[in-house]
C-alpha cells in the first residue's frame, strides 16, 4: 500500500479523536535546513571541524545549539568561543532572511486543516526570533500568531517531550487527541515520548527511519489535510 494510503488507513482507525494538530517548523513549514546546514559546516570548518553540509546534517538535524555545544566541543577539544551562540543565531537569521522559501504545500496544510476546523499549532527547536524572520519571510507571520512554542520556552527541547506536550497544554488538549506533523528522527522520538501520533513527511527517503522509530510516513505536505479527515473527531 502506499505511504499516504498507509496514512490515512492508520488515521482512519484511530481510537482518540483528533482535537490538535502541531506542526514542527523547519522542514515541515520552512525550507531552512539546507541553509542552516551550510551555515554550521562553514562555521564549525572555521573552528577547526571540517565539515560539509550534507555531514552538518547528518550530525545535527532537528537539533537545538545547546545540545550540539557538547558534542562540538568533545571533537574540538576546548571550549566554543563566547558569544558562539549568539554569533550563530544571528548567522541563521541573516541567511534565513535572504534565502527561506516555504515548503512546498505547507501554506496549503495550514489553510486546509483551518478549514477542517482543526486547531494547529508550531512546536521548534529554533528560537523565537529565528521563526519570526522564517514566518515573515514565507508570509505566514499573521497565521501563526499566538500558536508559536519554542524550545526556549520549555525545560527541554526535543527530543524530549516538552514542547509537544507544552502545545497541547495551551490548546487544553490531551496528548492522546494531539497530531504531530515531523521530519526528522529527533523530532518524532518527542513526539512519541509526549504519548501523541505522529506522522513523518518524508519525500525523499527518510521514510523508513522515521518509522522505525513509530511515525506513519507521508510524502506531500498538499495532500496533509485529506490525510487528516481520515481521522475521527469528537462530535459536537
Amino acid at each position: 500500500m502506499p505511504p499516504d494510503q498507509s496514512a490515512a488507513a492508520f488515521l482512519a482507525a484511530r481510537p482518540s479523536p483528533l482535537e490538535l494538530v502541531i506542526f514542527d517548523c523547519d522542514g515541515i513549514l520552512v525550507d531552512s535546513e539546507g541553509i542552516a546546514n551550510r551555515i554550521v559546516a562553514r562555521e564549525l570548518t572555521a573552528l577547526g571541524w571540517e565539515m560539509t553540509p550534507a555531514e552538518a546534517d547528518h550530525l545535527f538535524l532537528g537539533m537545538t545549539l545547546p545540545d550540539m555545544r557538547p558534542m562540538i566541543e568533545a571533537h574540538t577539544g576546548r571550549p566554543l568561543p563566547a558569544g558562539f551562540d549568539t554569533h550563530l543565531r544571528a548567522c541563521f537569521e541573516h541567511g534565513l532572511a535572504q534565502e527561506a522559501e516555504a515548503i512546498p504545500g505547507a501554506i496549503t496544510a495550514l489553510d486546509g486543516v483551518t478549514s477542517l476546523g482543526l486547531p494547529w499549532r508550531i512546536a521548534s527547536n529554533s528560537s523565537h526570533e529565528e521563526m519570526s524572520v522564517k514566518f515573515a519571510r514565507i508570509g505566514i507571520t499573521d497565521r501563526a500568531a499566538g500558536r508559536i512554542h519554542s524550545y526556549l520556552d520549555v525545560p527541554r527541547g526535543k527530543p524530549a517531550p516538552d514542547i509537544y506536550l507544552a502545545a497541547a497544554a495551551a490548546e487544553g488538549v490531551a496528548p492522546a487527541n494531539c497530531i504531530v506533523i515531523e521530519d526528522s528522527q529527533t523530532g518524532v522520538r518527542a513526539a512519541i515520548a509526549a504519548g501523541m501520533t505522529c506522522l513523518g513527511y518524508a519525500p525523499h527517503s527518510s521514510g523508513p527511519a522515521l518509522a522505525a522509530l513509530g511515525a506513519i510516513p507521508f510524502d506531500s505536505m498538499y495532500d496533509l489535510p485529506a490525510l487528516l479527515a481520515h481521522a475521527p473527531r469528537r462530535r459536537a
